[in-house]
């Protein structure tokens, strides 16, 4: 009889461990620039992903320099990236994104893309303008785009500040499904979702085409998702000293075939969801390992490290050639000669 409740009990904890969780992996409603305004006082940057990359600048720039090295996940800052057969200056200027009011979600993000009108294939990405960090820890953030870490909080072993629908999910085992709300101007174009894990791997789900009218949520589900536990490959993996895995998203990409329409193309993007199992199940342990052995943490203080280095270097790059651009409009008119 006890044999048999030790059988139950186990049985049990295996399907509880199977239970699917849902996220938000990104909600851009949630990335309006709302600080640090321009010379027309319209705010540049998100507060709640503001990333201050001034610390790997060097020390060749002065206070007053480093204090504008900002940048965030703000709508109107991500990237439109054309195929290289495709990124003319033309095309690649008329592509772009920004801020869109809707309806039905408030702010959404709006993307523009130039595809070529010649009729060849191409495709275009959309991505942030910095990997996501994983291990941001948590904190305040002024309205210059300063950020003070909270005391209790590191990014590694408790919340990160780019969670909670900013871009990471934690702790996600097997993808189940992944779904974007998606607006639709019936173009036949081809929508994937870029999905980053903690080995750095991208994966390209196909979300399917965009040729619809208006908002629609668009799916994929795993195919080599298995529900029936009896089917499933069982295993035991070594607890500690090993960080739960995560998710990033690392954008979306559009592909346009040769024999569809070329020329501007127009979408709306509100969110991206997933669907996963857990990776690891939270237990009431004897010992907090952890809290003795500190190995995940200073393992992952040192990945945080090399991602704001990376981060940081192609900001100070881009905040240089910014620096470097003419300010003039046009010539200046050569005055008349005088007698």
């Amino acid at each position: 009889m006890k044999r048999i409740f030790i059988l139950v009990a186990i049985a049990l904890f295996v399907m509880g461990s199977l239970v699917a969780e849902e996220a938000i992996l990104i909600d851009f409603s949630k990335l309006t620039a709302d600080i640090i305004p321009d010379q027309n006082d319209k705010p540049t940057q998100n507060r709640a992903t503001v990333m201050d990359f001034s610390q790997v600048a060097g020390g060749s720039f002065t206070t007053e320099q480093k204090s504008v090295m900002k940048t965030s996940l703000a709508i109107n800052s991500w990237e439109v990236k054309l195929a290289s057969s495709s990124r003319t200056i033309g095309n690649q200027v008329r592509s772009y994104t920004l801020e869109a009011p809707s309806k039905q979600w408030g702010t959404v993000m709006g993307a523009r893309i130039h595809f070529p009108v010649e009729p060849w294939n191409s495709w275009a990405t959309i991505k942030p303008p910095f990997e996501i960090p994983a291990f941001e820890p948590t904190g305040e953030v002024d309205d210059e785009g300063n950020v003070t870490a909270s005391e209790d909080s590191d990014g590694i072993t408790g919340p990160s500040r780019f969670e909670d629908g900013y871009g990471v999910v934690k702790n996600v085992g097997t993808i189940k499904a992944v779904a974007a709300n998606v607006y639709g101007l019936n173009f036949p174009y081809a929508l994937y979702a870029l999905l980053l894990d903690n080995q750095g791997v991208e994966t390209k789900v196909y979300l399917g085409p965009l040729n619809h009218d208006g908002w629609a949520e668009h799916v994929w589900t795993n195919p080599a998702y298995v529900t029936e536990v009896r089917n499933r490959e069982m295993r035991l993996y070594p607890l500690y000293p090993f960080s739960t895995p995560f998710v990033k998203f690392g954008g979306f990409l559009i592909q346009r075939d040769k024999d569809q329409i070329g020329g501007d193309f127009i979408t709306y993007f509100k969110d991206v969801k997933i669907i996963y199992d857990q990776a690891v199940l939270d237990t009431d342990r004897d010992i907090d390992d952890e809290s003795l052995w500190n190995i995940i943490k200073n393992r992952e203080a040192e990945k945080r490290t090399v991602e704001m280095n990376r981060f940081g270097e192609n900001q100070v790059l881009r905040y240089l050639d910014t620096q470097r651009q003419a300010t003039e409009s046009q010539f200046t008119p050569t005055p008349a000669n005088e007698e």
